[in-house]
Formats: C-alpha cells, sequence, structure tokens
C-alpha cells in the first residue's frame, strides 16, 4: 500500500503540473490534453518504480528523463503531427515538472 501511495503522490502532481503546461502553451485540444495523462501514467510510474526499487542515482534519474522526454515527444507527435511542437511539449512538460518536483524535495528537507 505505501508502494501505491508514493507512486500516487509523484504521479498525480507530475499530470496536474503538465496539463498546466499545456494549457499554457495555449494547447487546447482535448484529445491532446487526454494523452498527456495517459502517457504519463505509462511513463511516470515505471521511472519511479525504478528509482523506488532500483536505483536512485542522479545519473539515473537523468538518464531516465532523457528516456521519458524522447517517449513523451514520440507520443505528442502522434497527437499534434507536429515535430517541433512535440519536441517543445515533451521538453517543456518534463523539464519542469522535473524541476518543481526537485524544489518541492529541497523545500521539504530543509523544513524538516
Amino acid at each position: 500500500m505505501q508502494l501505491v501511495i508514493q507512486l500516487l503522490t509523484a504521479l498525480i502532481p507530475t499530470i496536474l503540473i503538465e496539463l498546466g503546461v499545456l494549457w499554457f502553451l495555449l494547447e487546447r485540444r482535448k484529445k491532446v490534453l487526454l494523452s498527456s495523462i495517459a502517457v504519463n501514467v505509462l511513463t511516470n510510474v515505471p521511472l519511479n518504480l525504478y528509482v523506488l526499487l532500483v536505483g536512485d542515482s542522479m545519473v539515473e534519474i537523468l538518464i531516465a528523463e532523457v528516456i521519458v522526454f524522447l517517449v513523451e515527444a514520440v507520443w505528442y507527435w502522434f497527437f499534434t503531427r507536429s515535430l517541433r511542437q512535440a519536441l517543445i511539449y515533451g521538453f517543456l512538460c518534463n523539464a519542469i515538472s522535473f524541476l518543481l518536483g526537485m524544489l518541492v524535495q529541497l523545500l521539504y528537507n530543509l523544513l524538516t
């Protein structure tokens, strides 16, 4: 049960952040926004399982984030049919959610 809570604690904010990024980028197509939720479930859960159960070094996390970016860029390309837009969506969604997650962890560590 604790593992499920940890996964949801990472997944839900990531979905909300990435939907916010897409909304900020003026993406309003329902299929793209809903696909963002799906791709986050498909990438975030395995990434966090790996970090929690196998390895959590910064190098491993960064390599995994690059892989997630590539997967999401291909995913967004499928829905947008624009390579430029897909790369922007994949990069900004992942960079912003990763950096906000790191900020939250740093603030939590400072306050506890």
